[in-house]
């Protein structure tokens, strides 16, 4: 259990201490980066500007046609547009492939980077190509963290990258930023996402850490190799964390050597004086092997905890399981059998947290360890994705390969598949554990509508392949008994050589855009009116909703390209009713009055990046959100590039309406205008006046209010370009 620290504290003789009064947070890691990207001298926000931007297959497109008509001309920046989510290009037909083409196509008209299909993982391609330290790295998803390499590294929905290719800037509050202390080294067994785990799980619950910059340190540092690092930094997201930041030492420069680009490190360390809001004292040697059981990483149990206590633990989390989800019921006991251990029935490496060569190097080792009958012959199943094509040369080269192929594991080539539901989807209600990112409900493709249920547990690869040597019986790796052989990772860029077109700095401005039948323009949207009346189309009083539930993953995903076909996706897992309440509602204008529809959800906005948790309201015509609170800056920051207004109930209001009452607001465009925060909300039922809401809309720039007066991101550059 880690030790939170409440209070402020500075680095002082080289360790924390209570702060003194005397204390300078610009002597931070995070300020010192921050400063050199900003734009903006008044220090009352940071304007920042980055040095490279990251996405994959699910968000480039969208990005690209909301930047090509905002007038678009070519990149300012390196650009990879990674194809490592939608790789299976048998779903939808063409669909995904077409997205690929016109991802090439795109990158040479623009002069981006294009990496094709199964050739990286959108992360470890940064690590491996874009990183360096002191250099910042805009994504629009959600694990953009590359702090373990000393950059920076922000997920966003895709209008942010938009702003950001039309020579914008990201635009934020100066935010906190907590300092984690590492001390100890872990113990063989223990993995990186054994270390993560154990902090999502203690700062997550009560948002320690939200929106702030989480700022690693201390002399536990030195114990961990560079792709130990990355795997609890890429982690780092689940703890709702703005960004993150590690110092550099001897490692760090090893490995950027390593991928031949030496001249990318630089020495980053904590300053005497260095002021942090709070911290995090995290104690490595104590970290056990952990599971995150359904349906979110914070739900983290010692994994010898759980086998001690299976039955208690397991029915208090189908139940919690039970309420959060519809149309499907979870059974966790069933996996108990009769000998007491707890049996899974598939195991999963892979992507930016578990495909890193030293984790496939320590699973082996394990795997080698076994009776030498493998995994065995029976419902338990192995897959294993290195996260790049030069880490699957390097476990060739090293025999890692054979030996995972000779225990019975299947080796993938890099995709990011099982972690939102496009692919390894296990049996209904069979219990699968996966060194992966997320286990959220409507995720690794659950379908509760039909009934189907994926019920998937995040463990270490360690963990994961010593369950899989006892042929799926629950298994700390610490508790096997086995060599670690010391393997260095020999880089081997080769393959990028042979098929990533690198065209930066060589826009073709006469090369032509390749249009599949599924990629479509954005629809129009009207600019905000005096005032709003809208459909309260979806009441949602769950303590989370997350965006997978407000536009869910898996097949979906083929449809990212297509905003119209998309939407008819929007909430469909968690409010069925949603679309057709929505579409009724439609969206129009007579300059004076928008009208529309919106959501209510206690908490949304949770998990993943992608802007469609927005977009595919606003196609169906969304006007607001009404929330208690929004779960990420990402996530509100969508809403605002999408025009949708996102309100906050002042305090001492709670939200007792139903679906179909609709919410006038009247003066918005007036009060918006003059940044005024308070706003009031009649509320209608069959035209009738029922009751009244008091809301906030506060915490916006010049920026973000004029892009919801103009009535979206793409509204807002058309207006500056006339």
């Amino acid at each position: 259990m880690s030790e939170l620290i409440r209070q402020k504290v500075i680095i002082k003789n080289g360790a924390p201490t209570p702060a003194d009064g005397m204390a300078d947070r610009s002597k931070t890691l995070a300020y010192g980066i921050l400063a050199a990207h900003n734009t903006d001298a008044s220090g009352k926000t940071l304007r920042l500007r980055f040095d490279a931007l990251v996405s994959h297959d699910i968000t480039y497109v969208g990005i690209i046609q909301t930047a090509r008509a905002s007038g678009l001309t070519e990149f300012p920046v390196p650009y990879a547009l990674t194809n490592c989510h939608n790789s299976l290009c048998a779903v939808g037909g063409t669909i995904n492939a077409d997205d690929h083409a016109f991802g090439l196509s795109a990158a040479k008209k623009y002069g981006g980077i294009y990496v094709p299909a199964n050739l990286a993982v959108i992360h470890q391609y940064a690590r491996e190509e874009m990183t360096a330290a002191g250099r910042m790295i805009l994504g629009s998803d959600s694990h953009t963290r590359y702090g373990s390499f000393g950059t920076m590294g922000f997920g966003e929905g895709g209008g942010e990258l938009a702003k950001q290719l039309l020579k914008n800037t990201y635009d934020i509050a100066p935010p906190e930023v907590v300092l984690v202390w590492l001390t100890g080294a872990p113990r063989r067994g223990v993995g990186p996402q054994d270390v993560a785990l154990e902090l999502i799980r203690d700062v997550f619950p009560d948002g320690f850490v939200k929106n702030k910059i989480l700022e690693f340190a201390g002399p536990g540092v030195a114990a961990l190799s560079a792709g130990f690092r990355a795997g609890i930094d890429v982690m780092t997201t689940e703890t709702s964390c703005l960004s993150s930041i590690w110092i550099t030492d001897a490692e760090t420069e090893k490995f950027y050597s390593a991928v031949g680009r030496p001249g990318d490190y630089k020495k980053l360390s904590v300053q005497d004086g260095a002021e942090y809001d709070a911290a995090v004292m995290l104690d490595m040697s104590k970290t056990e092997c952990m599971i995150a059981l359904p349906f979110h990483p914070s739900k983290a149990y010692t994994i010898n905890e759980l086998k001690a206590n299976a039955r208690a633990i397991f029915e208090r989390v189908q139940d919690e399981c039970n309420t959060e989800i519809r149309g499907a019921t979870a059974d966790l006991t069933r996996h108990i059998r009769e000998d007491g251990g707890i049996y899974v029935q598939q195991g999963v490496i892979a992507g930016c947290s578990g495909g890193i060569f030293g984790n496939l190097c320590e699973a082996a080792d394990i795997l080698s360890c076994g009776a030498g009958e493998g995994i065995g012959q029976g419902d338990f199943e192995l897959s294993v994705y290195p996260a790049s094509q030069p880490v699957n040369a390097a476990i060739l080269k090293n025999g890692l390969c054979d030996t995972f192929l000779n225990a019975g594991a299947v080796v993938k080539p890099a995709f990011c598949g099982p972690c939102f539901g496009a692919g390894d989807t296990p049996a209904n209600n069979a219990l699968s554990i996966r060194h992966a990112t997320r286990n959220f409900a409507s995720r690794e493709g659950s379908k509760t509508s039909a009934g189907q249920l994926s019920l998937v547990a995040l463990m270490d690869a360690r963990s994961i392949a010593a369950t899989a040597i006892n042929g799926g019986r629950l298994t700390a790796a610490t508790d096997i008994d086995y060599t670690i052989t010391p393997r260095e990772f020999t880089y081997d860029r080769r393959s990028y050589d042979a098929r990533v077109y690198n065209g930066f700095g060589r826009a073709d401005h006469s090369a032509e855009l390749v249009f599949g039948p599924n990629i479509a323009d954005w629809p129009s949207f009207p600019p905000l009116a005096d005032n709003v009346e809208a459909v309260i189309a979806a009441v949602i009083h769950d303590d989370v909703t997350t965006t997978d539930e407000l536009i869910p993953s898996g097949e979906t995903s083929s449809y990212r390209s297509n905003p119209i076909a998309l939407s008819e996706f929007t909430l469909s897992r968690r409010v069925p009713e949603y679309v057709a309440r929505a579409k009724a509602a439609g969206l129009s204008s007579d300059g004076k009055t928008v009208r529309g529809s919106g959501i209510y959800a206690r908490k949304p906005g949770d998990g993943s990046a992608r802007e469609q948790a927005a977009s595919c309201q606003r196609v169906l015509g969304g006007t607001i959100n009404i929330a208690v609170e929004y779960a990420t800056k990402r996530y509100r920051s969508n809403l605002i590039n999408w025009g949708i207004l996102p309100f906050t109930l002042a305090p001492g209001q709670e939200f007792a309406y139903e679906p179909g009452d609709v919410a006038v607001i009247d003066g918005v465009r007036e009060k918006l205008t003059r940044g005024e925060a308070d706003y009031s909300a009649k509320i209608l039922r069959d035209g009738r006046q029922i009751g009244e809401l008091k809301l906030r809309l506060d915490g916006l720039n010049d920026t973000e209010r004029q892009i919801l007066l103009d009535g979206c991101l793409i509204n807002y550059y058309a207006a500056a370009n006339a």
